[in-house]
């Protein structure tokens, strides 16, 4: 099971990374729906320039051209090429008036007075022209050259000055949605610029927690391996201890004993021989020494690993430890394990009974407690044990020794939780959560 730390890492980078990415993510559509825009508005405002600049030149070309088909109707002195010619003129008539149409369909608000000055001048010149078509041959002939000076000539500049006029504003037209595009471009350059210092931002960021957190998980290595080293050189210490022990057990009490009860069969191989009536007395005080050392024997055997653990299962195994362990040291331990089922994987037997065994001897040893609670319950994800005693206490942060060690080490084996509840002069609460799978 993870500590906070590491889940609070694990969200600090999730949540840092998850960020990047939607902010790299945000910034590339962003990028897109820019350029998208610039390219829109940039084709848009060619199109628009395009389509006016030719409708400009279509209307220049027609006033032009115009003055041309007068000219030739006048000069001509045949009335069918004259007709022709005047045909000629209302066709690009119409065809001005048409085109005057469009522009107005296209044009901006500063090209209103000068397009409305074009039109009345278009007005005026066609008027002008109208008379013209009723004339008769002689009256064209002497009247046509000082009609095209007087009237047609003049007429047709300034309306061709009016066109360029128009057109210089279509070229600032041209030139202002250039400047916007300019704008909207550098804009997206200011996004970009921003969206890239947030993300070198940021990503300078995780890149020092992610240096931060490798270097404590380093550290932390380095310190759990130092404890691995030290729990390994205590746990030799201990089993070196523990076999002096059992064969300090073994010499002083099952040697001495066996030595007895050699020279006692010694003393009755004598007295039977010599007919003594002494000899039945002296194999009853055999008999009592073979005893004691059976006792001790089994005694020796139920400390390293109790058989009522394979036979009967975890509840009686852990009330006759309880029953020991009051009837040598005089402390009251009282065992709650009601519910708890007989069918429990042997790992998980051996690690209750081995974490109670090490519990009541710290509690006997250390604690100077006079009661003692041991609670085991059965639940669908694990078992949950408490054993909770009234001694003097302890700072567990600082004073872990090991038996602890031993405990903390079987509950991690099993993937469970270990917890140690302790002050000076409270008493102890150690709890223990092992999953079953």
């Amino acid at each position: 099971m993870a500590d906070p730390g590491q889940m609070t890492s694990r969200v600090v980078l999730l949540v840092g990374f998850g960020g990047l990415l939607v902010l790299l993510g945000f910034a590339g559509l962003d990028g897109i729906q820019a350029l998208e825009q610039i390219r829109t508005s940039n084709d848009s405002m060619r199109e628009e320039f395009v389509a006016r600049t030719r409708l400009l030149e279509r209307i220049r070309s027609n006033v032009y051209i115009s003055g041309t088909y007068v000219r030739d109707y006048l000069l001509e002195s045949e009335t069918g090429k004259a007709e022709g010619h005047r045909y000629s003129l209302l066709e690009t008539r119409n065809d001005t008036d048409a085109a005057v149409a469009e522009y107005r369909k296209l044009m901006h608000a500063p090209e209103a007075a000068a397009l409305g000055g074009l039109t009345r001048e278009l007005d005026a010149y066609w008027r002008v022209l109208e008379p013209v078509f009723q004339w008769t041959p002689e009256q064209r002939r002497t009247g046509g050259y000082d009609f095209l000076r007087d009237e047609v000539f003049p007429r047709r500049m300034a309306m061709l000055g009016i066109a360029d006029q128009i057109g210089g504003m279509n070229e600032a037209q041209m030139r202002e949605g250039k400047a916007r595009v300019d704008a909207t471009f550098t804009q997206f350059r200011r996004r970009m610029g921003w969206t890239i210092v947030l993300t070198i931002g940021l990503g300078l960021v995780l890149a020092a927690f992610s240096v931060h957190t490798i270097l404590g998980l380093e550290r932390g290595m380095t310190e759990s391996r130092t404890a691995l080293q030290q729990l390994s050189a205590r746990l030799v210490q201990a089993q070196e201890e523990e076999r002096r022990a059992i064969s300090r057990e073994l010499h002083d009490e099952v040697g001495q004993a066996l030595t007895g009860v050699r020279l006692e069969l010694a003393n009755l191989s004598q007295l039977i021989h010599s007919g003594s009536p002494l000899s039945a007395a002296k194999a009853d005080e055999i008999k009592h020494e073979v005893e004691a050392s059976i006792g001790v024997v089994r005694n020796m055997s139920l400390l390293l690993r109790p058989s009522m653990l394979d036979d009967l299962g975890l509840v009686p195994a852990l009330e006759w430890q309880a029953r020991e362990v009051s009837k040598r040291s005089g402390v009251w331990v009282q065992v709650d394990a009601a519910g708890v089922s007989e069918e429990l994987p042997e790992e998980h037997k051996t690690c209750v009974y081995r974490i109670v065994q090490e519990a009541l001897h710290n509690c006997v040893q250390h604690a100077a407690a006079r009661n003692v609670k041991i609670t085991v319950v059965q639940e669908n994800a694990g078992l949950r044990l408490a054993i909770e005693d009234d001694g003097k206490g302890f700072q567990p942060a600082r004073q872990k020794g090991m038996g602890l060690l031993g405990i903390q080490e079987r509950v991690t084996h099993l993937g469970g939780v270990f917890a140690v509840e302790s002050e000076p002069s409270h008493g102890t609460v150690l709890r223990v959560v092992i999953p079953l799978v």
